[in-house]
């Protein structure tokens, strides 16, 4: 099970590994906290779904959630909540906060329905986001205070819970590696992207085997993304590029490392299943 805040993050940290475990028949859920309609369109042709016009942007996601879920194996998208129930806040400092923000919502109501998600679906493995939320987005972090209070209070026993991050190394090397950039992008610089350096990463899956079905799912994303013609980058609304990761890397915080050494290869190394 993933716990993600949009539609679109899905696919930008954890696409190749939901493709792998997919195609290698593990049963994988997807869950999404929110629509996204607080989203920055990309381009004209659908600009004026965004919230400060028809304010349809949300419901758009949906379709673009289950193409990009479709393209990586998984069988539609599973909203916490039901679609709809929580919205999307929107970037730090966005005011005033929607009454259904996600970020300003009851920590009971969001914890208990993920609890009871988790109780019905028994996930061996949970991958959320570290507690900054990866870039400090507001939904971000509170998917992973609400996952961390969740994997505690179900009455399953997850084995492991995993932080989705980027490493330090991956990115560097990844930054070298783009042959080509989306129109009007520049290469992101380091110092810009949050990342974890490498003696804290857990595991390392290697998802190149996987790599079409990820950069399919990140231009089915089309509102929100940008991808090159080549296929080794990928940029939001800020033209900033980053590189598409043929490995994903994550931090294991809850459970036993299936390695006595180094990193996993597989997060469900060690699971009793």
């Amino acid at each position: 099970m993933l716990v993600h805040a949009h539609p679109d993050d899905e696919s930008l940290t954890t696409g190749g590994t939901i493709a792998r475990y997919a195609a290698e028949g593990a049963d994988v859920r997807v869950v999404t906290c929110t629509l996204g309609e607080e989203g920055e369109v990309i381009g004209e042709r659908w600009a004026q779904l965004a919230r400060d016009h028809a304010d349809q942007l949300g419901g758009y996601r949906i379709a673009e959630l289950s193409s990009a879920l479709g393209h990586l194996g998984v069988d539609g998208p599973t909203y916490l909540g039901g679609a709809g129930h929580w919205r999307d806040s929107g970037m730090a400092g966005t005011e005033p906060l929607h009454p259904r923000a996600f970020a300003g919502a009851e920590l009971d109501d969001t914890v208990a329905a993920l609890v009871a998600l988790i109780d019905e679906h028994r996930p061996h493995v949970v991958v959320t986001y570290d507690p900054f939320g990866g870039y400090g987005h507001p939904d971000h972090i509170q998917a992973h205070t609400v996952t961390t209070a969740a994997v505690e209070k179900a009455t399953w026993q997850v084995a492991k819970l995993y932080w989705t991050v980027i490493a330090t190394s991956a990115l560097e090397a990844g930054l070298a590696s783009m042959t080509q950039l989306p129109p009007g992008c520049q290469p992101a610089p380091l110092d810009l992207i949050p990342t974890f350096a490498d003696e804290k990463i857990s595991a390392a899956v290697d998802v190149s085997a996987y790599r079409d079905a990820k950069v399919a799912a990140l231009r089915a994303h089309a509102t929100q993304l940008t991808v090159s013609e080549d296929g080794t980058s990928m940029a939001l609304s800020n033209l900033i590029a980053l590189p598409i990761a043929d490995t994903e890397h994550f931090v294991l915080v809850r459970g036993e490392p299936g390695v006595d050494t180094g990193w996993e290869s597989d997060l469900f190394a060690g699971v009793e299943l």
